[in-house]
């Protein structure tokens, strides 16, 4: 039977996010199946297994073939969670995606058409069970702005509403102006959770001796420090205070003015860093979109508006 679904994908930095699952943007290709318990994808003879070691940043995506099958994995992920798909089944998918801002002008066309491919029949598996996929529409849509939108009229009543999405390469902000968004006031800085993590294991590898990973780092800052010496969590904690500092004060040299304006903070380098975000004292107006999955959420949300 045919049946049609939607599927959207957040195509992060650290992590691939759908509406319901997430999991870290890396992966790697084999010939051969991979043993008893290991998670992969199959498709045309090859075996993809989702790896924690993420791609390194890529300004466009397109580029890299890995991207295509880490979407596949989405996908097949979000088919597994639909109840309403039998074996057998011939699935449709519209695919709502995302950009930066600053960059959605120059890349959502080129986007759009290599997540669409040639439209053909995709037959992969996983978990053991077969797929047969063709993806008939791809949309993108900004990221932030898409998150945002998904509270529209409660942002409509304030002059100035900024998102920041702290993603993990780039931070991307955008304005709006009574619910109206103002494209001259984005950017796509560089400056995401990852150079925060970056700073933190040189200087503790540096000064301690010691191999932080980023879960460590993740632990630490959630407040989880049993395992660490003292000096070591005090040095972390220095690090994301002045990381904060920095990424605000940032956005208040490109005319945003901190103690005037709304801010609304998402993405995974957000709920990370919030407390540290809100005792900062150099903004008097925040609230914070807790869900990691919002921009995908997002993306759904305006694609259908336009369906």
């Amino acid at each position: 039977m045919i049946k049609r679904v939607r599927i959207a994908i957040d195509h992060g930095n650290r992590n691939i996010k759908t509406v319901n699952t997430t999991f870290t943007t890396g992966i790697t290709e084999s010939d051969i199946r991979p043993g008893r318990g290991i998670e992969y994808l199959e498709h045309n003879g090859k075996f993809y297994v989702p790896s924690n070691r993420r791609i390194p940043y890529q300004r466009d995506k397109t580029t890299d073939a890995r991207f295509f099958y880490l979407t596949l994995l989405g996908i097949a992920k979000e088919l597994e969670l639909n109840k309403n798909i039998e074996k057998g089944d011939l699935i449709q998918v519209q695919m709502p995606i995302g950009l930066p801002p600053k960059h959605f002008a120059e890349l959502y066309d080129k986007y759009e058409k290599f997540f669409r491919g040639n439209g053909e029949m995709l037959q992969f598996s996983y978990n053991q069970k077969e797929y047969h996929v063709t993806i008939t529409d791809v949309m993108a849509f900004p990221q932030d702005y898409a998150a945002i939108m998904l509270q529209h009229k409660e942002i409509s009543a304030y002059p100035k509403v900024v998102g920041v999405d702290i993603g993990g390469f780039t931070t991307d902000y955008l304005m709006f102006r009574s619910g109206v968004e103002d494209m001259e006031i984005c950017d796509s800085m560089e400056t995401g959770i990852i150079i925060l993590y970056n700073r933190i294991i040189a200087r503790i590898r540096a000064d301690y001796d010691v191999l932080l990973e980023e879960a460590d780092i993740d632990s630490i800052i959630q407040g989880n420090t049993g395992f660490y010496g003292e000096k070591v969590v005090k040095a972390v904690l220095q690090e994301a205070g002045a990381y904060v500092t920095d990424l605000l004060s940032s956005l208040r040299e490109r005319g945003i003015d901190l103690k005037s304006t709304l801010f609304i903070f998402l993405g995974g380098g957000s709920i990370l860093l919030k407390e540290l975000i809100k005792n900062s004292g150099l903004i008097s107006h925040v609230q914070f979109i807790d869900d990691i999955h919002a921009n995908a959420k997002g993306y759904d949300y305006l694609y259908q508006q336009g369906e």
